[in-house]
């Protein structure tokens, strides 16, 4: 059989991609070992029970005191309360408004009160994070934009899907204009955003070596589908990334950026979305396959209503469980319980 170059299969997919969407319808930190160190060969990897957390979207400003900074100080204070701990947290991007330099270092503050209590934390970026700079200053802090790691017997996947091509050197755009352009959620210039030809080299040969039945979690923070391409909630390259990671038997994808709740499938890959901790976006003009996970209408007068995080639970049979933590009672009944992923 011809092997199929990489922009081949883009072209293929783009062409077929209504049909492939409804057939379905940082450094190492330690005690996470990298995918090297445990190793890809021998018996069916064993999970060993465990929680985790993803919180996002916080959309710090500089100034001090703003009400964002009392959402996502009441989230970081909920996490610092759970018992037991989670293993650690993941931040699924935007932790900034603009990423100016006062606004990451307010969010690094805060994060960092979590290694302080001895919970450990991973993050990638978001948009908001990274075009004032091209994110130098995220890097500077936090360090690579994807990377992965094993842990308890589950292979953890972060990427960077927010790159977009140059839009703004013919236009002749100031650092500041090319942030504020793509802080739009209809950026008319932007074009769509993805990881990138290094990122999918990258994720081609991370998991080369790992067995099908191998557990995969993968964060990203636009949606591994095409929910709604018109506020970027997509990633462009992302059938080639379900390409990749088709091989495993099950693949759990959870993402921020639509700061809602927000549930799909594609073959073997189960996709979640996250809640934020700075506002809920209105739901897109989108019937989903699962219309009664979506949340009720939020009260505007009320800063803590529709926003939050989620505590995620995954068993030894990698049966894992989402809880989204909210601070008001909009979830309907069948998200309350918790999502099966």
């Amino acid at each position: 059989m011809k092997k199929i170059s990489r922009r081949d299969f883009f072209s293929l997919s783009t062409k077929v991609g209504a049909a492939a969407f409804t057939a379905g319808a940082i450094s190492p930190f330690t005690g996470l070992v990298s995918v090297a160190e445990a190793g890809s060969h021998g018996s069916k990897s064993k999970i060993t029970p465990f929680n985790f957390v993803v919180v996002g979207d916080t959309h710090l400003y500089e100034m001090p005191n703003h009400r964002f900074d009392k959402t996502f100080d009441r989230a970081i204070k909920d996490i610092l309360a759970m018992k037991p701990k989670p293993d650690f947290v993941l931040f699924i991007g935007d932790l900034a408004q603009f990423g100016k330099v006062k606004e990451l270092e307010k969010g690094k503050k805060f994060l960092d009160r979590l290694e302080k209590a001895g919970i450990k934390y991973l993050i990638i970026p978001g948009e908001h994070d990274w075009y004032l700079d091209m994110g130098k200053t995220w890097k500077k802090m936090f360090g690579k934009d994807h990377w992965s790691f094993d842990h308890k017997g589950v292979h953890f996947i972060g990427l960077n899907s927010i790159l977009v091509e140059d839009y703004w050197t013919a236009k002749n755009m100031t650092p500041w204009e090319r942030m504020l352009a793509i802080a739009e959620l209809e950026c008319h210039v932007c074009g769509l955003w993805g990881v990138g030809e290094k990122q999918l080299e990258w994720l081609e040969k991370d998991v080369k070596k790992l067995r099908p039945d191998t557990p995969v979690v993968v964060f990203t923070h636009s949606p591994l589908w095409d929910f709604y391409p018109r506020w970027n909630f997509q990633t462009k390259d992302a059938p080639q990334i379900r390409h990749i990671l088709s091989k495993f038997e099950k693949v759990i994808a959870i993402h921020g950026h639509v700061h809602q709740v927000v549930y799909n499938r594609t073959g073997n890959m189960v996709h979640i979305g996250n809640l934020a901790t700075s506002w809920p976006w209105p739901y897109p003009p989108v019937e989903l396959p699962y219309p009664k996970i979506r949340m009720n209408r939020v009260d505007p007068g009320d800063i803590y209503d529709g926003i939050g995080f989620a505590t995620t639970y995954i068993d030894d049979t990698f049966l894992g469980k989402l809880n989204y933590k909210t601070w008001a009672e909009l979830l309907p009944d069948e998200v309350k319980k918790g999502v099966l992923l």
